[in-house]
């Protein structure tokens, strides 16, 4: 067993606590705090992948995207129609037709 005087584990489930509980009770930053913790679960990700455990990594990485696309989604796909209709312009204007 390891015996190590850093305290950074239990600073960062203090950390996860408190910006999960003002997320909760904080009705004015609360949608700020549950960005929060997707964007923290992206960044513990890639810094398991970057130390080796890659397997951890790649699924506490994808499961904070997923979570992260959840919650920006009443932005996604505003934006998304935005790029088609942009896309199909500039397809219209170029004069790209197959015959």
């Amino acid at each position: 067993m390891r015996n190590s005087n850093s305290n950074g584990f239990g600073i960062l489930l203090v950390a996860l606590g408190a910006l999960v509980l003002l997320g909760v009770l904080g009705p004015l930053l609360g949608w700020l705090f549950k960005l929060i913790i997707p964007v923290a679960m992206i960044a513990l990700g890639y810094y398991g992948i970057r130390r080796g455990n890659k397997f951890f990594g790649w699924i506490v990485l994808v499961i904070g995207v997923m979570s992260l696309i959840g919650k920006l989604s009443f932005i996604i796909g505003p934006i998304l129609g935005i790029v088609l209709i942009a896309y199909g312009v500039s397809r219209l204007k170029n004069g790209h037709r197959r015959y």
